[in-house]
């Protein structure tokens, strides 16, 4: 058989840190140890049910079978259009505001390829969401990494970027709720975004896949509430956080017009559409009662105050995460990220993402998500306290 080379493109690529973690978390199930996986960014509960029964019914309609239009069905456009008017009173057009995605990774990875010519400069969170390094692989770009410290409340400090970095940067990647730190921004932190932007002719491109996820009675600010963020960004959602529809791959771009025409016409050549029937039922997701969103908001923060309190009994100092379904703890002294990581997952039996994996500034931490009972959430803390890493106080 010849083998054939892979492209340039291609071996740009990242190297996908989570593999070796997912191989370390089977090895140790078929040995048969019962594991707590909680370094997983999969939710575990399944999609309403008056979701599923709208994408069944739908299904069974002939115009379902056939193409979809390229650009996504008006009626979904114009539901996403409705759901940012209701939910954060931001107008959109939705013929020239709104893109249809196969699930946000997929705007987040393509929009490097629409905006960056090679050679140009890309902004990216450290630590951050491992895809948008992708993107900008593939676009043959360079990358500027923002820390984001726990001393800056995990927001990058645009005043220490060097102003020919700002100079030649085109894109910015921002994510909140975060991933991974579960940190949040508020207005006055994308009142400043956008006017960096404007200064420097930036393009913003605002990650909100944990959007509906914000606790204490607090609702996560999307970046289009900021005055003029439309004409600098645009926002990536997803149903996959907000209605337990990852598998359904249904999201959105809203914002700038002119980066959404661009994110349209590469979608022009590279698919056609969402199949009809989970559309409608997206459409039906979004208009719908949305007291299934609040149910579940209600369970993470349930679970959270389950595992944090655990966690903080064992004398492991902690802070609540405002927002979505993880929780970003500090690494003992003596340990880096991956140690720490394989030794509760060695000894205790808990599978947490080390915070390596998502960038330089990730290293001190492991990410942990509440993507499992309460029950099992106490457990962990229980099989973590065994391990005697931490004086109660």
């Amino acid at each position: 058989m010849v083998q054939f080379e892979q492209s340039k493109a291609l071996k740009r690529l990242p190297e996908q840190f989570f593999a070796g973690l997912v191989k370390k978390v089977e090895r140790l199930m078929t040995e048969g140890h019962d594991i707590i996986n909680l370094g997983q960014g999969n939710p575990d509960l399944p999609t309403p049910q008056h979701i599923v029964e709208m994408l069944q019914q739908t299904a069974e309609n002939p115009k379902n079978h056939k193409y979809s239009p390229f650009r996504g069905r008006a009626e979904l456009k114009q539901a996403t259009a409705d759901f940012y008017k209701r939910e954060y009173d931001v107008e959109l057009d939705p013929e020239t505001e709104v893109a249809i995605l196969f699930g946000a990774k997929t705007g987040l990875v393509e929009i490097s390829q629409c905006l960056l010519n090679e050679g140009d400069t890309a902004l990216l969170p450290d630590p951050g969401y491992p895809d948008y390094l992708s993107g900008t692989a593939l676009a043959n770009a360079n990358i500027e990494t923002m820390p984001l410290l726990e001393k800056n409340h995990f927001l990058p400090d645009y005043t220490i970027i060097p102003q020919e970095i700002l100079k030649k940067a085109k894109l910015l990647f921002l994510n909140y709720p975060n991933n991974p730190t579960a940190a949040t921004a508020n207005k006055a932190f994308f009142d400043k975004t956008v006017d960096l932007a404007k200064r420097h002719n930036i393009c913003v491109v605002h990650d909100f896949a944990y959007g509906a996820i914000g606790y204490d009675g607090k609702k996560p600010q999307s970046f289009l509430q900021s005055n003029g963020a439309k004409d600098i960004g645009v926002e990536m959602y997803t149903l996959s956080k907000t209605y337990n529809m990852a598998g359904w791959r249904a999201g959105m771009a809203v914002g700038n017009s002119s980066v959404i025409e661009a994110i349209n016409l590469i979608q022009d050549h590279l698919y056609v559409s969402l199949f009809g029937a989970i559309q409608e039922a997206a459409v039906h997701a979004l208009t719908a009662d949305q007291e299934p969103v609040r149910q579940l908001v209600d369970t993470y923060e349930s679970r959270r105050n389950a595992f944090v309190e655990k966690i903080r009994a064992i004398g492991w100092d902690i802070k609540a995460p405002q927002g979505t379904f993880f929780v970003w703890l500090p690494v003992p002294d003596g340990y880096t990220s991956e140690q720490f990581s394989d030794l509760l997952l060695e000894k205790a039996h808990v599978a947490t993402a080390p915070g390596r994996g998502f960038g330089e500034h990730g290293e001190g931490y492991v990410r942990v998500g509440l993507l499992d009972s309460e029950e099992r959430l106490r457990e962990a803390g229980e099989r973590i306290a065994q391990l005697s890493l931490f004086e109660k106080n």
